[in-house]
């Protein structure tokens, strides 16, 4: 019965690409809980105060129906406060919020532009959509605006949607934003930014990136909890319409459960940590720069300049190598390889985050590079 199924892991296995699942280990240069949230005294203090009053832990049904709870717009009414957007819609994961953009927003006839190495969770979602789809080489403002001339020219009558990161999570960069903004202006085009590893992090008041176009007509974020926020879900902030639309025709908001409002009250006192005590970001931006000095130093490797390093490697089984011999060492890093990042660029992925400090970083660089050197 399971022949098929064996068979493909047993590929997988031969390529070196078989996944499976461990327990935490080491000292954390993995995680996405850049501001060190998830397991801080504010956050412990929220749930237990929310649970006092009385804040239930399950939803008991979608939003629709029953499992619309107070606290979940009172996070909605906070999120579109903190990041300047007309409204925001909360979901269980940032994964679902960006499928359920690319599977409803774009309609039949119109053509989503997006950064070749977009999410998975937008290539899922556009697989599910109506739209025409097209890829672009990766922070190629122009290419963005030739493939809406092109696409003009021969016909295209729709809107275009164009798709970007803020801040791309396997390379740490960054696009032109401001320069994507102006090519949907151009076209009378749909902005969509995912601001996942920049929400809380970056921008004023870790807003993001595209803070500053925050709340136009033509512009859509998504911004995720489960990252600097240090809990669980994703907002999409967009113009009131795009909300109401979502909430009357996004299947994956009408048929699911509604996330937990526990949960919630614990990601509104998040975005007030966020708001309010700068302290956080100031330390990381810290120790990212020391960081990117360490990285030059040891491992001759010029940094991204954010808290996502990348080191390539080139090949799998040398990145897997690599990552076992830090492992071994205590820290937490982890290969990543194809087809989440492109083949031939297998990488260690180092995420900075306030649960390590300066002596930590010097140590883990002195050993990537004795292992960088015995690999080579």
């Amino acid at each position: 019965m399971h022949e098929k199924f064996e068979a493909d892991l047993r590929d997988l296995a031969g390529k070196g690409r078989l996944r499976s699942l461990r327990s935490r280990a080491g000292i954390d240069f993995t995680s996405n809980d850049y501001l060190g949230l998830a397991e801080s005294d504010e956050l412990k203090r929220a749930a237990a105060e929310a649970i006092a009053r009385g804040v239930p832990v399950g939803s008991g049904g979608s939003r629709l129906l029953r499992g619309n709870h107070d606290e979940h717009e009172a996070l909605e009414n906070e999120a579109a406060s903190y990041f300047g957007a007309e409204t925001a819609l909360y979901f269980g994961g940032g994964y679902v919020a960006n499928f359920t953009i690319f599977s409803t927003l774009p309609q039949q006839g119109d053509l989503v532009v997006h950064d070749e190495l977009i999410h998975a969770s937008v290539h899922e979602g556009m697989r599910r959509g109506r739209a025409q789809a097209v890829s672009i080489p990766h922070n190629n403002v122009d290419a963005f605006d030739a493939a809406i001339v092109r696409w003009r020219a021969a016909g295209g009558k729709g809107r275009p949607w164009i798709s970007a990161e803020s801040l791309y999570s396997m390379d740490g960069d960054s696009p032109d934003i401001a320069g994507l903004l102006a090519v949907a202006d151009r076209h009378d085009g749909m902005l969509v930014v995912d601001e996942a590893h920049a929400t809380g992090v970056l921008g004023p008041q870790g807003r993001g990136l595209a803070a500053a176009f925050e709340g136009r007509d033509n512009v859509i974020t998504l911004h995720t909890c489960g990252k600097a926020l240090g809990t669980v879900g994703g907002f999409i902030l967009a113009p009131r319409t795009i909300r109401d639309f979502l909430v009357n025709r996004a299947r994956p908001f009408i048929f699911a459960t509604a996330p937990s409002p526990l949960v919630a009250a614990i990601t509104r006192a998040a975005i007030h940590v966020s708001r309010t005590n700068p302290e956080r970001r100031e330390r990381l931006a810290r120790l990212v720069r020391f960081a990117g000095d360490e990285l030059v130093r040891r491992c001759n490797v010029t940094p991204s300049g954010s808290q996502i390093l990348p080191v390539i490697i080139g090949a799998d089984r040398a990145a897997v190598a690599v990552a076992a011999s830090l492992q071994q060492r205590g820290f937490d890093i982890r290969a990543i390889r194809p087809p989440t990042v492109p083949e031939g660029t297998a990488r260690l992925r180092i995420a900075l985050t306030l649960n390590v400090d300066e002596p930590t970083v010097a140590s883990l660089f002195e050993a990537l590079a004795e292992d960088m050197r015995k690999a080579a």
